[in-house]
C-alpha cells in the first residue's frame, strides 16, 4: 500500500471501530482468563492511546482491525516478492484444511478471543466447549509434505526475514497513523464506553453497601 493508501485504510477501520463501539455493551458472561497476545504491551494500542483502564475487548476491537491491515500488506508482498514463502504458505493451507474453526466467520472484533465462557458454580455444565469441539472433529493427519533441498531452506529463512521486516515496517507507520487519530478514539471511549463502566461500578458499589444503610 501506498502512504495516502493506508492512511485511508486506517480510517475506515477507525470509523467501523467507532460504529461497533455505539453498539457495545460490557459483557455479562466471565471469560476464561487468558493473556491477549495482540494487546498485551501492543505499540498499536498506545498508540491509538489507550489506558490501562480501558476494557479489553474495546482495545482488542481496534488492534484486531490493525493487525488485519498489517496482514493484508505483508500478504501481498509477499505474494508480489517472495514466491518460495508464497508456495509454503500456500502447502500449508492445503494440509491443514478441514475441522471445525470456532472463529471461522466471526467479525473482527473477535479475532484471536477464546470464546469458551467460564461455568458459572452451581449451574448446569457445559455439554462440551468450543475448544473441545474443535479437537474432536480435528481431521487426520495427511500425507507429509515433500521436504525442501537445503537451498530451499536457506532461501525461505530469507524470505522469512524479509517478510518479517516488511510486517515491522506496517506496523510502525500504522502506529504514526493511530497517533494522529488518539483525540478521535479517546473521544469514542469518553462517550461510549466511560458511562457504563461508571454506571457498573455505581451498581457494585451500591450491592456492597451494608444492609439498612
Amino acid at each position: 500500500m501506498t502512504g495516502e493508501h493506508l492512511a485511508a485504510r486506517v480510517a475506515e477501520n477507525i470509523q467501523a471501530w467507532e460504529g461497533w463501539l455505539a453498539s457495545w455493551e460490557p459483557p455479562l458472561n466471565r471469560a476464561r482468563p487468558r493473556v491477549c497476545r495482540k494487546c498485551t504491551n501492543s505499540p498499536l494500542a498506545a498508540a491509538a492511546g489507550f489506558t490501562r483502564d480501558t476494557p479489553h475487548q474495546v482495545v482488542h476491537a481496534l488492534v484486531s482491525r490493525m493487525h488485519r491491515l498489517i496482514d493484508a500488506e505483508v500478504d501481498a508482498y509477499t505474494n508480489e516478492h517472495l514466491p518460495l514463502l508464497q508456495a509454503e504458505l500456500e502447502g500449508a493451507a492445503i494440509w491443514n484444511s478441514g475441522g471445525y474453526d470456532p472463529g471461522q466467520g466471526l467479525d473482527v472484533e473477535y479475532d484471536g478471543v477464546d470464546h469458551d465462557a467460564v461455568e458459572s458454580p452451581g449451574a448446569q455444565p457445559f455439554l462440551f466447549t468450543f475448544a473441545e469441539l474443535q479437537q474432536a472433529e480435528k481431521p487426520e493427519p495427511g500425507l507429509p509434505r515433500p521436504p525442501l533441498t537445503e537451498a530451499e531452506k536457506r532461501q525461505l529463512k530469507l524470505e522469512i526475514d524479509v517478510a518479517d521486516r516488511q510486517a515491522a515496517s506496517v506496523g510502525q507507520e500504522l502506529c504514526f497513523l493511530l497517533v494522529e487519530h488518539q483525540p478521535g478514539v479517546r473521544q469514542a471511549v469518553k462517550r461510549f464506553v466511560d458511562p457504563q463502566i461508571e454506571a457498573l461500578l455505581e451498581q457494585l458499589s451500591r450491592n456492597l453497601e451494608a444492609p439498612g444503610n
